[in-house]
């Protein structure tokens, strides 16, 4: 990322602006910040302020003033430093007592393609299959509900995190989560693996890091139960794969979340576990 500020810098430098170009800058930037100042905040999804409003301005003017800078602006990372999450499309239906509700999200895609959202449809995709093959089954007779939504969980200027909790009800009901770390550079949704970057060794301490708060909660209080160290221990938790569900909290720590039963009995629910960095070995993000 540095060599690509610094490229573009380098580029930036052999551009030559006309007057009216500059102008046009200034102009831009002195409307911004009379926005900011009166406190103006666009909202449409999550949009960063003033700051980025100026920064918006500036793009805009230079890009419809050179050729040379439009094609520059072409390359600049996909997402960037403001993020607008809409809602794509709510796939809803109902057969009797059975209905589902499936919130999509989508990342703003007003600068080109963002590689995340086909993999947040796909897994979208997958709930709604999951439940046209229950009615089929149960030939629309029964009680079950499938209800899915999202929230944006974490945002710096690096990564964007969106989680999406999905609740089934049949006899009973289960809850999953699924979380898509999104890095802004490329718009790619990054795994844990590739987030330490794919170092085994990193991946390892922390499922370390995991049993240890597992074991260190089962001891303090009898009412928590997860798989491990028990009597059947192929079936307990042995480590992380590294395509667990993550996100950052507020201190910018890695959080793995694990769905209802994944590593626990039913009734203690999805569960969740803070990654220390000195553990591990990561820096944690900015926030």
């Amino acid at each position: 990322m540095e060599k690509w500020t610094e490229h573009l810098k380098e580029q930036y430098k052999k551009i030559e602006v006309s007057s009216e170009a500059k102008k046009r800058v200034e102009d831009g930037i002195r409307k911004a910040k009379k926005e900011r100042r009166e406190k103006r905040i666009v909202s449409f999804g999550r949009f960063a302020g003033g700051s980025a409003a100026a920064a918006v301005a500036v793009i805009a003017v230079l890009s419809n003033s050179s050729p040379a800078i439009a094609q520059a602006m072409e390359q600049i990372p996909v997402i960037g430093a403001v993020s607008r999450i809409v809602t794509l499309r709510t796939y809803q239906d109902q057969h009797g007592t059975m209905e589902a509700e499936v919130e999509i999200p989508a990342i703003g895609e007003e600068e080109g393609p963002v590689p995340a959202n086909q993999d947040i449809e796909r897994y979208a995709e997958s709930l709604i299959q999951e439940y046209e093959e229950t009615v089929r089954e149960m030939e629309g007779e029964g009680n079950y509900s499938l209800t899915s939504k999202y929230e944006i969980v974490f945002e710096n200027s690096s990564y964007l995190c969106i989680r999406i909790d999905t609740t089934v009800a049949q006899a009973s009901a289960a809850q999953y989560s699924k979380i898509f770390t999104v890095r802004k550079l490329d718009g790619e949704t990054v795994s844990l693996l590739e987030y330490l970057g794919n170092d085994e060794s990193k991946l390892e301490a922390a499922g370390n890091s995991i049993m240890e708060q597992m074991r260190a909660q089962m001891a303090e209080d009898a009412g928590i139960i997860y798989y491990l160290d028990s009597d059947m221990p192929e079936q307990d938790f042995s480590g992380l794969t590294g395509e667990e569900s993550y996100y950052f909290n507020q201190k910018g720590e890695i959080v793995v979340v694990f769905d209802e039963y994944q590593v626990a009995p039913g009734y203690m629910g999805a569960v969740s576990f803070t990654i220390p960095p000195e553990a591990v070995g990561y820096q944690p993000e900015p926030v």
